[in-house]
């Protein structure tokens, strides 16, 4: 993310790039958010006009620094991929985030789940995802003309825009790419790197083990 204190347009007005709250409260608040957020990053890595960003604020309105929320995760189509410090929606083609993922901590009020429900619903979200880890409860909205209805079942249930598949499983949530895989930690995909570096050198070794063979009963392995 770019280092910047604040934006302003042209009539003077101060629109923040941050609003003082911490990004997370706990590890395994964090641990989810940055799962989730670098996987779409991973999923829409070659498509220059998805935006994908983590806890970063979002203005819908010109001239109003107090209409913002910061959605742990927030993905929009249509805009490049670039450093920003804020999401200013009306320099932004007026596209709002399409969708929006938030993960609940012990210091979220229902209040304040309710107001976020309401702003994301007022301003344009088309999906909006909820997850509680303590509960292991998950949540999900569809926008229906201009409200977000919600989701009746949430385990199977395959994201309409991103195209990934929720599943409930043992009390902890999973989350499948369009191909089937599961998103990864960074300790898993380090592990899956591996893996992968430990089986290209594997068939290396045995490819130059039969040219080897194949020399030493005088046949050219280039001529085969």
């Amino acid at each position: 993310m770019v280092t910047q204190l604040a934006s302003s347009n042209q009539q003077g007005i101060i629109y923040p790039d941050s609003d003082g709250q911490p990004m997370a409260d706990n590890t395994k608040q964090f641990e989810l958010i940055v799962l989730i957020k670098k996987n779409l990053d991973l999923l829409f890595a070659n498509d220059p006009h998805v935006f994908v960003a983590g806890d970063l604020l979002w203005y819908p309105v010109e001239g109003s620094n107090t209409t913002r929320r910061a959605p742990d995760a927030m993905v929009v189509f249509g805009r490049p991929k670039q450093d920003r410090g804020s999401y200013l929606q009306w320099r932004e083609d007026n596209i709002p985030p399409q969708v929006v993922f938030e993960i609940l901590s012990p210091g979220n009020s229902a209040k304040e789940m309710i107001a976020k429900y309401k702003f994301y619903e007022r301003y344009g979200v088309e999906e909006y995802y909820l997850y509680d880890p303590d509960t292991s409860e998950l949540s999900g909205w569809l926008r229906s003309g201009n409200e977000l209805t919600e989701i009746p079942e949430m385990s199977g249930w395959v994201s309409p825009r991103l195209g990934i598949r929720f599943e409930l499983s043992d009390g902890e949530l999973l989350i499948y790419r369009p191909n089937g895989q599961r998103f990864l930690s960074y300790e898993e995909l380090d592990q899956q790197r591996e893996q992968e570096r430990q089986r290209a050198e594997q068939a290396e070794a045995e490819l130059q083990a039969l040219r080897a063979l194949l020399q030493e009963r005088g046949i050219n392995p280039e001529q085969l």
